[in-house]
């Protein structure tokens, strides 16, 4: 895969949550590293409220852990600049997280952007990638980093990327295999509504990369140890779940379309799966 060259571009790309870098975008970043990009990683949130599946060392929190995974994830990516907004897990939807007075959820989404906008400017950011209307699948956070990435794509005048999936490629291609079909399940239990990704059609890039570039998304995936183990995201699946990063667009063609539109591939897959049924 020829990379083209982007040296001297700068993306801006917000997330959520630590490890949501890794699953919905870590094809894109590695990429964009690839090719001489300067990424610019901006987490809304520690993901306060993830809890942890393995032990903390003595005095260690949940977030100073997540953070140490998020700079470890970050490096395999190549993330030129990790900025941490200091917005805390608003939980899922009705949950008491929400009502935190740090909650992502309930902040000022003009303040935030405002903020995001300046790191834009300051680093000569022309794209920003950020989640899409729907938060991916609803969670409240989610719906913030779309509120708040929108908002300062308006303010610079960068290109907007919204991150999101296909989920008719991923329900013939990995059925349950992507753990945005747990994270949406969970999120419509609690009372969220909204349905998770996109259709095919709606959708209007896709990126993939090369095994090893699926190699480098799996490790920056599993660096997030307390909240994924390697059974949550087997190689076995991987390239089916895994293998595409889909965004919709505000705004003309921009970098991200440079790194190779795979939309093609991933609704020819999809036909060839359907029609395999």
């Amino acid at each position: 895969m020829n990379e083209p060259d982007l040296r001297g571009q700068t993306v801006l790309v917000l997330h959520a949550h630590p490890d949501d870098e890794s699953i919905f975008s870590g094809l894109t970043l590695r990429r964009l590293a690839d090719a001489g990009a300067r990424t610019v990683l901006v987490l809304a949130t520690a993901g306060e409220l993830g809890g942890s599946r393995v032990p903390l060392r003595p005095g260690e929190t949940v977030p100073e852990r997540r953070i140490a995974e998020l700079e470890q994830a970050s490096a395999l990516l190549g993330v030129s600049r990790l900025v941490l907004l200091g917005g805390r897990d608003s939980g899922l939807p009705g949950g008491p997280g929400i009502a935190h007075p740090r909650a992502l959820a309930a902040a000022d989404p003009l303040a935030l952007a405002r903020h995001v906008a300046e790191l834009a400017d300051d680093e000569g950011a022309a794209t920003i990638v950020h989640d899409d209307e729907h938060g991916i699948y609803g969670h409240p956070d989610h719906n913030a980093a779309f509120r708040v990435g929108a908002l300062a794509a308006e303010l610079t005048g960068a290109t907007a990327y919204r991150t999101t999936v296909d989920r008719e490629h991923l329900h013939t291609a990995a059925r349950d295999g992507h753990l945005v079909h747990g994270a949406a399940r969970a999120v419509h239990e609690t009372g969220g509504r909204t349905p998770f990704g996109r259709a095919t059609v709606e959708i209007a890039l896709a990126v993939t990369g090369t095994e090893a570039h699926l190699d480098v998304k799996h490790a920056a995936i599993t660096a997030h140890a307390s909240q994924l183990g390697p059974d949550d995201v087997p190689r076995a699946t991987f390239a089916a779940a895994y293998g595409y990063e889909w965004y919709t667009r505000s705004g003309p063609p921009g970098v991200l379309d440079l790194l190779g539109n795979a939309h093609l591939l991933s609704r020819a897959s999809h036909r060839v799966t359907r029609g395999s049924r």
